[in-house]
């Protein structure tokens, strides 16, 4: 969230992660197996933070929260 906020990509007040966590978000660490699967995924999306995303999302059998259309040809569950 912190590269994707100083890139301009994502608009997020600082103090953001704590909300998601005091709403009962549960926040996912980056795995072995995550980082593997990212490298058997075509290059639908160029960007390689929403490629680990999708990744994680697919590895986890999780939905992402994203208006990102390019995410879509993943197969990977989006809510916008």
């Amino acid at each position: 969230m912190a590269i994707k906020r100083q890139l301009g990509k994502l608009a997020a007040p600082p103090g953001f992660r704590q909300t998601l966590e005091d709403h009962g978000a549960e926040l996912l660490a980056i795995s072995a197996h995550h980082a593997e699967r990212v490298a058997d995924l075509p290059l639908h999306h160029r960007d390689p933070f929403d490629r680990l995303l999708v990744a994680q999302a697919l590895e986890e059998g999780l939905t992402i929260v994203s208006g990102d259309a390019a995410l879509a040809p993943y197969g990977v569950p989006l809510l916008w």
